[in-house]
């Protein structure tokens, strides 16, 4: 079975993911930014022995028995933040399945921050799936909860549920109508977070953004889910019509995304950057019915092996920078030629 970031879901001409959080901490321990190394391991060991309990294929993985390549590979997948793989060595683990759709960050922030992935929009199924594996960890360990505020975090922006529901949406024809700015001002105006690929204080990248609540005190995970879906159908609908008034000078729109098709596809060499930059407007192509010599599937393979440490692990390879740009351009031609 496909790992779920290789799959196709719903929408998934302008979602490219969702993603389910809860922020959880353990009760007796200190938080994160006030405990000891000592307690790092004791919250580590004690997850170490209930994973099994928790059924779900889980195994726990610490961080410094990953190498750095791994650590940028899951980054690079959304699995976990840059600041975990690069500062918690010492301190952090994963509990993670093969699918990949479950993966808890064991010390980040919080002692426990539970996550679901699906490919597409699929926040009520996400959010089912982390209540579930939520309530199973709650009988094994306990959590620090307040009967007045909810779930206690290190950050009080988290307590109450401790939720963070996002999705990941692609809205090139937004960015080359002009209406981008306009439609960000829209949603952080009802109450929402948009941000770029990497989260909080990185920027979008190939029209790429994250949409995420702001509130998780005195709202139900329920109503934080109807809300962000809400908005983000509003953000596909403006999305669509953007593309549908782009085809509307078809000739130019064809030779914009043919022309990065071209570039991608006989490059010798490509930058991951520039690889990206290409890839959106391939997509746009794709997604629109244009470009026919590639499909979904493929698209998603190329997002994901392209990047740098995710090419190195597909290749079986440690590169530097500029050999990584020669192999991406065969891996490129690799994937689509299958």
């Amino acid at each position: 079975m496909l790992n779920w970031y290789l799959q196709s879901g719903n929408d998934s001409d302008v979602v490219y993911s969702t993603r389910i959080r809860l922020a959880r901490n353990i009760n007796g321990f200190k938080f994160v930014n006030r405990y000891t190394k000592k307690d790092a391991i004791n919250i580590i060991q004690l997850m170490e022995n209930n994973i099994i309990s928790l059924g779900y294929g889980l195994k726990l993985i610490r961080l410094n028995d990953l190498d750095n390549i791994t650590k940028l590979s899951l980054v690079e997948k959304h699995l976990i933040s840059p600041e975990f793989a690069y500062n918690k060595s010492e301190t952090g683990a994963i509990i993670i399945n093969d699918d990949e759709n479950i993966c808890i960050m064991v010390n980040e922030e919080d002692h426990i921050r539970l996550q679901i992935f699906a490919t597409g929009l699929e926040l009520e199924n996400a959010l089912n799936l982390a209540i579930e594996i939520d309530k199973k960890l709650e009988e094994l360990i306990p959590y620090s909860y307040n009967n007045k505020y909810g779930f206690l975090t290190s950050c009080p922006t988290n307590v109450g549920t401790g939720l963070r529901a996002s999705v990941m949406v692609h809205l090139p024809a937004l960015s080359k109508t002009g209406n981008i700015r306009k439609v960000l001002e829209v949603v952080n105006s009802f109450d929402m977070n948009i941000r770029g690929i990497y989260g909080e204080g990185s920027n979008s990248q190939a029209d790429i953004y994250q949409i995420s609540n702001k509130q998780s005190l005195g709202i139900s995970e329920e109503d934080v889910i109807k809300n962000l879906k809400i908005i983000t159908d509003k953000v596909i609908e403006q999305e669509r019509l953007a593309r549908k008034i782009l085809t509307k000078n078809g000739i130019e729109l064809e030779d914009k995304v043919y022309r990065a098709y071209g570039v991608l596809v006989n490059s010798k060499k490509l930058s991951s950057k520039e690889c990206n930059i290409l890839l959106s407007d391939v997509k746009l192509g794709v997604d629109l019915g244009i470009i026919k010599e590639l499909n979904d599937s493929k698209i998603k393979k190329i997002e994901t092996y392209t990047k740098p440490a995710n090419l190195q692990k597909y290749i079986g390879q440690t590169l530097d920078v500029y050999n990584r740009d020669i192999k991406r351009a065969e891996v490129i031609k690799e994937i689509i030629s299958q």
